[in-house]
Parts: C-alpha cells; structure tokens; sequence
C-alpha cells in the first residue's frame, strides 16, 4: 500500500471511531475546522495553504499531508506550494527542516493521486 492509501485508510477508520463516540465535543470541533477553511472573503485554496504553513510549524505530518492534499485539489501549484512552505521554513526555523523533507517525500504522489 502506498503513502497515500495509508494516510487515507487510517484517517478514515480513526476519523468513524472518534466521531462515532458519542462525544459530542468531538464533533463539533471537527465542524467548527471544517468550516474554517471553506470559501469566505480569503479563497479556500489559500486558508488551506495557511493550514500547510502551521502545520509545518507546529511539526504534524498527518497535518502537512492533509492541507497539501486539499491545496493542490484547490489547484495549488508546486511554485505557490513551495512559496507557502517557505514562510513555514521561516517562521519555524531549521527545525522545520524534516517536515520540509516530508511534504517533499509526498507530494508527487499526491499530484499523481489527485489528477
């Protein structure tokens, strides 16, 4: 199975588990940052790009994966993917570095996937 099968498969089977708990707080975080990054006055393809970035920072694979899956379904390009990850670089310092080699390591096969 490959990164992305394997990203997708586990967010899916954990996402049913914590949704089906009957907690509700679960759910309405969950909804509360779904909404966030819907269209509004800043495009959505952009607060997903701004999701990279904090991910980025705040050192979450799982994130980094996810806003970049959504960035380039919203039509991001490597250029402006690579812009936003700079900022991260940036804000964050050398210790975003492996976080960088990781949306490196899988952003070609999300492009494959997502087209």
């Amino acid at each position: 199975m490959s990164t992305y099968d394997d990203f997708h498969k586990f967010r899916s089977e954990m996402n049913e588990k914590i949704l089906n708990s009957d907690f509700s707080d679960f759910k309405k975080f969950f909804a509360l940052d779904t909404k966030a990054y819907h269209e509004g006055k800043i495009p959505a393809k952009y607060k997903e790009m701004m999701g990279l970035v904090a991910s980025m920072v705040l050192r979450c694979n799982d994130c980094i994966f996810y806003h970049l899956e959504q960035s380039i379904k919203l039509g991001a390009s490597k250029e402006e993917l690579y812009e936003a990850m700079n900022i991260a670089l940036i804000v964050g310092g050398s210790i975003v570095i492996p976080h960088l080699r990781y949306a490196f390591s899988v952003i070609d096969e999300i492009y494959e996937r997502v087209k």
